[in-house]
This record gives C-alpha cells, structure tokens and sequence, in this order.
C-alpha cells in the first residue's frame, strides 16, 4: 500500500498564494483535493478559518460541507474535459447559481454577464458549445464558473499546464489580477518551478508524498537546500547557454527516492518526515533529530 501523503504539514495565509511543486506522482494534486473534502482522510486533519474560528473541514455536517463549497473552488488543469460539451457557456456559468439557489434567473443573468467581463470574454459568446472556443478561452470560463459563487479560496491544479506557452502568461497574468481584484487566496499546483515563480508568494517542494522544503518564493528559488528542490531547478530552462538544462539530475533514483538523498536528508519509507527551520519561515525536511543538530545544531525549530 503507497502513502499518498505522508505527514504533510501546511499554512495557507489569506490573500497569498501558495505554490505547490513536484513531479508527477508527488502528492500535490492529492493534497490540493484533500483541502476540497474531496475524499475522506485516514488520518490528520485540514483546519479552515471561518467566522467561528479555526474549523476541521472534516468534521463538516451535510449543511456545512454545503456552506464550504462556496468559499473554496478549483479551476482544473484539463479546460477542456471540465466542461460539459453539451452546455453552452451561459449554462455552464449559471449551474451553480441554480445548485447553491443564488438569486432568480435576472440576477443570475446579470452574475453571468459579469463573470464573463471578469475573465476577459465577450458576452456574445454565451450561446457557444465548448468545442468552438480555443484552449485559452476555455480555460478563461473555468476560471469565471469558478469564480461563480464568490469563493475565497481557489485550487488552481496545473491550470496553464495544457496551453501554449503564449496564452499560458495571459492566463498567469488573468489569475494575479483577480486575486488582487477580489481578495483571493491560491493554491497552485505545478510541476513547473518557473510558474510558480511568477505567481507564488511561498512555494512547498513535494516529493514522494512528503513536503521537503517550504518558505517564501525567493529563498526556495535564490537559495534551495534540499537536494531534491536543486534538481528540481536544475531542470527549469533558462536562455542561456551558460545554463544547460540537466533532466538527468531527475532520473534514476538519486533525486527522486528519498533513500538515495545525501545525509542528513536521506530517508527510509517508514521515517517519518521531519521539518526543521533554516533561516526565517524556510523549512526543510530532516529525517530526525541526529539530522536535525547535524543541520542547524541544538535548540533547532520544527514544526
């Protein structure tokens, strides 16, 4: 039996972004779904603030579950399978308007119309099937059908990962407008530390089900400690010739088997994964506390 997370421990601060980054495989999607309540837990638990405090999302009754649907949404990374080829936009965009019983049909129209300005479409195009937008704009109506119910949270699971390169900075660039616009918070799944990059205020390093490095965008990108975060950015293109892209540094079993990482971050399967502070909100794993002193010394933080 694979542990698809193993002791992963996360903050997600409101009005940030956080990124989420590893190979396929990773756990990332995984623990981006767990946040949704979209599969039960075996154990631990997701804590989600609201106006009575600090909630486990796990322990939500029927009308609750209900509530939470409309604070946290997800924009998908396939735009084109998510939606229903036999809808037409405004159809898409008014579901769930109808589910959550959100105004009557003029004010859900209106809602719609302003959906569709959000995200940059013309309103001319809500007769239209799915099939006759381009990839961009399909994904521009996941992102406004996401936006539907005023959510305050957002999973954006790989949402550029299918697009040209192009339309995937349009679409980057969309999604950083409207969390500064409407106050958003974001979870962004990618396997591209690039992306993460523009669009993250922190960034989570993920592999084998564990988080091996956590703290803000710059210090992962400007100064990686894990080994596995190095190859990762290894593999990130750069246009020069002075940085030859290296994708061996992920093959084989050196970077991604947690039992091949060079001492003190080599781990066995059943170790449990241990975070220790590095420098101020950087967080790096450490199989234990002989790790740990041969890291930062006596006295370390974990968490």
């Amino acid at each position: 039996m694979t542990t698809a997370l193993d002791n992963v421990s996360l903050t997600v601060r409101r009005g940030e972004c956080l990124g989420i980054v590893g190979e396929s495989g990773s756990g990332k999607t995984t623990a981006s779904l767990a946040m949704l309540r979209a599969f039960p837990l075996t154990r631990g638990k997701i804590t989600y603030t609201t106006e009575e405090g600090p909630r486990d999302i796990q322990g939500f009754n029927e009308k609750e579950l209900f509530q939470y649907r409309k604070r946290a949404q997800i924009i998908f990374q396939d735009p084109f399978s998510s939606l229903n080829p036999r809808r037409t936009l405004n159809e898409i965009l008014q579901e769930p308007l109808v589910i959550h019983r959100m105004g009557d049909s003029l004010s859900q129209a209106a809602r719609i119309r302003e959906l569709i300005d959000l995200v940059g479409l013309s309103p001319r195009y809500l007769r239209r099937y799915p099939h006759s937008f381009s990839g961009g704009q399909r994904q521009r109506i996941g992102i406004a059908r996401a936006l539907a119910l005023n959510p305050e949270f957002l999973i954006c699971d790989e949402p550029t990962s299918a697009l040209d390169v192009s339309v995937q900075a349009q679409i980057l660039n969309l999604l950083k407008d409207l969390k500064d616009e409407l106050g958003l918070t974001y979870v962004f799944v990618s396997h591209n530390l690039a992306v993460v990059d523009y669009i993250s205020d922190r960034v989570a390093v993920m592999c084998k089900g564990k988080v091996v490095e956590v703290g803000p965008t710059r210090q992962i990108i400007d100064n990686p400690i894990h080994p596995y975060t190095k190859a990762l950015l290894k593999a990130v293109p750069e246009p020069s010739l002075d940085h030859k892209l290296d994708f061996g540094s992920l093959e084989g079993t050196s970077s991604s088997d947690p039992t091949q990482w060079p001492a003190p971050y080599r781990m066995r399967y059943t170790t449990v994964p241990y975070l220790v502070e590095m420098e101020t909100d950087h967080w790096v794993c450490a199989p234990g506390m002989e790790a740990m002193r041969d890291i930062v010394g006596l006295g370390g933080s974990h968490i």
